[in-house]
Order: structure tokens, then sequence, then C-alpha cells
């Protein structure tokens, strides 16, 4: 189970007809008896931010953190289509609201797909019958997790526990994101649930931290969206736990979600975590993972298992963090192929045992203080472009 293990939680999935072939397109996360629960939400930087995450905003204003469900829907982004688009935005909302017994500004909508598709809004009309089948359990929580994915291969959940200071709850989410994962979050969309109580100002802040820790790590391709959205609703049914431990167990499903959508990126064949430590700071750490790990060379050398660590130190050194060659190390699998800046004896069959595995890991030491980070990313694989080469 994912968003429904935390009691207190419903869930629905099913095809209202926005995909081909009656393929599952709708999905429902609910409260059981409607009732408006603390709720926090990240959202897209992007400026040209989709009719959905436009709605979602104004309603949590609205509501002072709270909502009764939300709403997900894939295979059209509802992103650059209009007033038109803030108006099918809003009717998803009012429809799922009807459902469960909530005010229509407690409903928050995501949604998923083609950018710049008029929404067909002829498919509003199924909508009840999805949100009527809503229910606790695996099977309803799997068919929401399958409900809201696009070039996904897999569905993506994850769930942790809290069991700390006499307290007990849990922390369960469903994801989708497969490609446009970039800084600031990435092309997906995130559900979490707890059981825990918790007040919607501090949920805001376990939320925030949880996400910056995780899906603002990975990057696949260096696309930011339009319709990023991650939200944590909490129902209290478990009672108050510390608050430190929840931020851990958010985390921990956070992470599993983001690694999940990583390894399930269109087209890549290898996964790839880039480390850096020695970094002036956390935040140059970050900033030179980053550059690294969205580095369209390395990604091709990934691709081809080549260790060519000369593209790793190119990076570095335009990444604009303090830098001294002299003081650079880098590695693959924990061998160093680099030392002070230059080449490093080593033993090349390990490097090449380990540039062939489906996991990657290059460690970069700067050599400038205590600094540390990491990003996730992949490589650049033939898939990808087949993918992308015409509109999908």
């Amino acid at each position: 189970m994912s968003v429904t293990a935390p009691r207190g939680f419903v869930a629905a999935g099913g095809a209202v007809g926005i995909k081909p072939a009656g393929a599952p397109d709708l999905a429902v996360v609910a409260t059981a008896d409607g009732r408006a629960v603390p709720t926090a939400a990240v959202f897209t930087t992007n400026l040209a931010a989709a009719a959905p995450v436009q709605v979602s905003r104004d309603h949590l204003a609205k509501s002072a953190g709270r909502a009764a469900a939300t709403v997900l829907t894939s295979g059209n982004a509802n992103a650059a289509t209009g007033p038109g688009g803030i108006g099918v935005a809003r009717r998803l909302c009012e429809l799922v609201a009807a459902g469960v017994g909530a005010a229509p500004h407690e409903v928050l909508v995501c949604q998923t797909g083609l950018i710049g598709v008029p929404f067909p809004s002829e498919v509003l009309g199924a909508v009840g019958p999805v949100v009527a089948a809503r229910a606790a359990g695996e099977e309803a929580s799997r068919a929401a997790a399958d409900a809201i994915l696009t070039t996904d291969t897999v569905r993506k959940v994850a769930v942790a526990q809290v069991a700390a200071g006499g307290g007990r709850c849990t922390v369960g989410g469903m994801a989708k994101g497969a490609a446009m994962l970039a800084p600031r979050m990435a092309t997906m969309l995130a559900v979490l649930t707890t059981d825990a109580e918790v007040a919607p100002g501090t949920l805001r802040v376990i939320l925030r931290e949880g996400v910056d820790a995780s899906f603002n790590r990975v990057t696949v391709d260096g696309c930011t969206s339009t319709n990023d959205t991650v939200v944590l609703m909490a129902s209290a049914s478990a009672g108050a736990v510390p608050l430190g431990a929840l931020g851990d167990a958010v985390a921990e499903v956070c992470r599993s979600l983001a690694d999940q959508m990583v390894a399930d990126a269109e087209g890549a064949t290898k996964v790839a975590r880039v480390v850096v430590t020695g970094a002036a700071s956390d935040a140059e750490a970050h900033a030179a993972a980053r550059k690294v790990a969205g580095s369209l060379l390395v990604k091709c050398s990934l691709n081809g298992a080549d260790p060519y660590w000369g593209r790793v130190v190119s990076e570095l050194g335009s990444a604009g963090v303090a830098f001294d060659l002299g003081r650079t190390s880098v590695s693959y699998g924990g061998t160093v192929v680099c030392a002070q800046g230059a080449p490093a004896p080593h033993d090349e069959r390990a490097v090449a045992a380990h540039m062939a595995g489906r996991t990657v890991e290059i460690a970069c030491d700067l050599g400038m203080g205590p600094g540390k980070g990491a990003v996730l990313t992949t490589d650049l694989g033939h898939g990808y472009i087949d993918e992308n080469r015409a509109t999908s």
C-alpha cells in the first residue's frame, strides 16, 4: 500500500477517456470522511505554471492549508490552455468535492501530459463513478498509482513508519515521473499522506525540507516542467508524534519516490550518483554536483561506460564554485582516476567493471573546505531521444 497505508485515507483510480483505449487516467486521494485536513504542497517554479497549479495554489490559500481530497489526471497537462484550462481545473475540483462531501476549494488538482493541448472537457461526466469507487486498501492504492502514469513504465510508491516518543504513525506516497527531471522538482506529481497530527504551517516546513533533500536533488534532462506538484495531507488519525521523526519519515518517502523516478527515466540504461566533497560549502558542493550530473558530455560517457574523467573536471571548473585544479580528485566506484588535477595510476579493470554496471558513482573531492552534496542522474541514451524526438 502507499497513500492508503496511513489511517484516515481512501483512494481510487480509473479511466475517464483522457487517454485512448480505456487506459486509467484519473486518480483521487481523499480523507475517508470527506473532512478537510492540514495539507501542504510544493509547486513548480516554472513561470508558465499550468492551470492545475494555479488553481491548487488558490485553493490552499482560501482553505488556510487544508484539503479533503486531491484529484490527479494523466494524458493532458492542461498547461498553456488559457481561461478554459482554468475552468476545467476548477470543474474537476467541483466534481470531486461533490463526491466526497467537501467544498470545491478544499480539493487540490494535479494534471500531467501534453502541454498546449486543450483538455477534453467531455470526459468530465465520467469523473463521478471513479470518485465513488474510492476505498481503503492495497487495490485502491495501486489503482490510483497506476492512473497517474504517462511515459513511466512502473508505478512508484513508498511507505515509511514512525515509532518514536511513544507515538506511532505512517507516511505513504505515490508519484509519477520519468523525464523533464531537473532543478526545483521535476516533471512529476506526488501525493503523500500521513496519519500524524500536525499543524498546516509545520507540515509545510516538513514537506519543503523533504522535497529539497530528494526531488530537488535529481536531474535527468535539465528541463523544469509546468505542472510539478507534491502534496502532503495529514489526517491526525494516529495522534501526535515527534516532529523530527515525522520529518525523517517524509524525507524517506520522498527520497524513495525520487530514486524510483530516476531509475525509470526515459531511455536510461544507467543511474549515476555524483558526490562532491571538499567544497567551500554544502551549497557549492550541490552546485558542483548538479553541474556534473547535468552535463550532456558526462551523460554520454556514462551511456558508453567510458570513465572519461576529463569531462567531469571540466564541469567542476565551470560550476561557478571555489575551485583549484591542483586540489581536485575524481573517482569512479571508489577507484581514484584523477588526483591533484592529473591522471592517477589505477586499476583499469576495476573501473571498467564498475562502469559496466547499472549503477555508477562518481566522487569528486575539491579540497577546498567541508562542503558536501550529491545529485542523482542518468545517462543519455538512444531511448530518450526516440521518446522525445516527437510530441510525447
